[in-house]
């Protein structure tokens, strides 16, 4: 499995690059669009850069589902497959899937950026991590439709990471 970023505080730093970015986007309180991104001023953080829709269901109370927009090319060695076009279903087994409809749920309904870590276990790797980022995106300004993704890898040597540190 290869990994994107090897330390932790690359990974940091990735974060608050991706955010950064994020926030120089925004209107005053509106939020950034998908139309407003330009994959320039990240190149390097784009192999493990996601876009993730929210699918919000013709019932008002439904709870929103989500699918794999992108997903950067460095995600590949962390599923082991591509991921792009798939829901949570179909690409994490139940408690994971669970685990981040809870967090996307989130940003979706608060419309703010969340950061989090996730065991790998999931996938037979206790011992890796993802540092996660998800920043809301929403067309209107408002309404949350996709958030913009980025997952660092921890528990790897440096030598295995495909960021150089800045």
């Amino acid at each position: 499995m290869a990994a994107q970023v090897g330390a932790p505080g690359a990974a940091v730093r990735a974060h608050e690059e991706l955010f950064a970015y994020w926030a120089s986007l925004r209107e005053g309180a509106r939020l950034p669009g998908r139309a407003h991104l330009d994959p320039a001023p990240i190149k390097r953080l784009l192999p493990t850069v996601s876009l993730i829709d929210v699918v919000h269901e013709p019932r008002a109370e439904a709870p929103p589902e989500f699918r794999m927009r992108l997903a950067g090319t460095g995600l590949y060695g962390v599923y082991g497959r591509e991921i792009t076009g798939k829901r949570l279903g179909e690409i994490y087994n139940s408690a994971a899937a669970d685990y981040w409809r809870v967090e996307l749920g989130k940003v979706a309904a608060e419309g703010r950026p969340a950061v989090g870590v996730h065991n790998l276990a999931w996938r037979g790797a206790s011992h890796l991590s993802i540092l996660w980022l998800r920043l809301p995106l929403a067309s209107d300004g408002e309404r949350v439709d996709m958030i913009l993704g980025f997952d660092a890898v921890v528990g790897m040597s440096q030598a295995q990471s495909g960021i150089r540190a800045a």
